[in-house]
């Protein structure tokens, strides 16, 4: 059997559309409604959440409701976006921002988290989820930058295509991944299925 694992992006965040890497917003009425939805039916073996409480809260009604143990692991979090932290587009300009999204890897955001060790903690992340959780069906909680990382991570895919991916508000992105090979070999199972606007 392979590991199966759902990622769940959080629903709408309070404080409208800007950069918000470790900036610790809490979900909308509405952000609630989309994960409920996005969820519903949904059986799970564990819940993984980043820390942050866009994730955290949702995930922690979900397992007290459905008694699925809860992980908290911090390396699930967003990207660290230095000093554009809760900025919006417009605030830092498209000189600044065109560099990141054509290259995040030489390009971090002023007093940032550099690319290359968000990938790393992401690559940790999942090697310690497939061999912590062999065989199960694992939900986690989490950003649209970790969905993206993974990409790069377990299909190849160039860094320089990350922002050509969509992921929106409360959209599940599955990959599965197969024990009997080494690297292990994984794939795509489906991307940024949405149940609710």
């Amino acid at each position: 059997m392979p590991t199966t694992v759902d990622f769940l992006r959080h629903g709408e965040v309070e404080g409208g559309s800007y950069y918000r890497g470790c900036t610790d917003d809490l979900l909308t009425k509405k952000g609630w409604q989309q994960m409920k939805h996005a969820v519903a039916g949904g059986q799970w073996d564990q819940i993984i959440s980043s820390p942050l409480h866009r994730c955290l809260d949702f995930a922690q009604e979900l397992s007290q409701q459905t008694a699925i143990p809860l992980h908290v692991e911090p390396n699930w979090q967003e990207i660290n976006f230095g000093h554009w932290e809760g900025k919006t587009a417009e605030q830092i300009g498209k000189t600044e921002l065109a560099p990141f999204y054509q290259d995040p890897i030489n390009n971090t955001p002023p007093r940032g988290e550099a690319y290359v060790h968000f990938q790393s903690r992401i690559n940790q992340a999942w090697s310690e989820l497939i061999n912590r959780f062999p065989d199960q069906h694992v939900l986690v909680m989490t950003h649209a930058g970790v969905i993206r990382a993974l990409f790069p991570l377990l299909l190849d895919l160039p860094v320089s295509k990350l922002f050509n991916l969509q992921v929106d508000h409360a959209g599940l992105t599955c990959f599965q991944c197969f024990h009997d090979s080494e690297p292990h070999f994984s794939s795509l199972v489906f991307h940024n299925i949405k149940t609710i606007s």
